[in-house]
């Protein structure tokens, strides 16, 4: 038997040498997770974490459905490394809201003005909101047709998608990205 088998020898490191720890804040806590160069920033989500509101709709960043926002701006999470996240703020719809799962403006917005079909989308769809009323908080629906571009939705023809941004910007005085 080896000394490092029985104990002695160079240290044993907990992280497979495939992998390694990425340290960064998610929905403002400290998270660690052991990722494969491999690994983008949606597996290490849906898989290590077990957020799950983040979708893989096409894997390509095309489709806006794993939209986060990285260090407050919308980003594709299935093109993001994972190793990349080291050291930044990542933000999920699971991020958003209050206590006991309270909804946030925006959120809110999105019901009432049926900016939710499927529901596939609606997490991309809200976090490339979010983003675009944190640069401007009162966008004209010309500005949110043009930051929701990169988000598709085959149910609800994004007029209600547009009026609901239009919403919450508009009817908040903190960018419509809070309660």
């Amino acid at each position: 038997m080896s000394a490092c088998a029985q104990g002695g020898g160079a240290p044993v490191s907990h992280a497979p040498a495939d992998k390694v720890r990425v340290a960064f804040t998610l929905n403002g806590a400290p998270v660690e997770v052991l990722a494969a160069a491999t690994d983008r920033l949606i597996d290490v989500l849906r898989g290590a974490l077990g957020l799950v509101g983040t979708r893989e709709g096409c894997g390509a960043g095309e489709c806006g459905s794993c939209t986060v926002e990285v260090d407050g701006r919308a980003v594709p999470s299935c093109i993001l490394p994972a190793r990349e996240a080291e050291g930044r703020s990542i933000t999920t719809i699971e991020g958003l809201g209050g206590p006991g799962g309270e909804l946030d403006r925006l959120q809110r917005a999105f019901v009432e003005h049926g900016g939710v079909q499927c529901g596939f989308c609606t997490p991309g769809m809200v976090m490339a909101a979010r983003s675009l009323l944190r640069r401007n908080p009162h966008p004209s629906p010309a500005e949110i047709r043009t930051a929701l571009a990169g988000n598709l939705c085959r149910c609800t023809g994004y007029v209600q998608i547009v009026a609901a941004v239009d919403a919450a910007g508009h009817g908040a005085d903190d960018g419509g990205a809070h309660g």
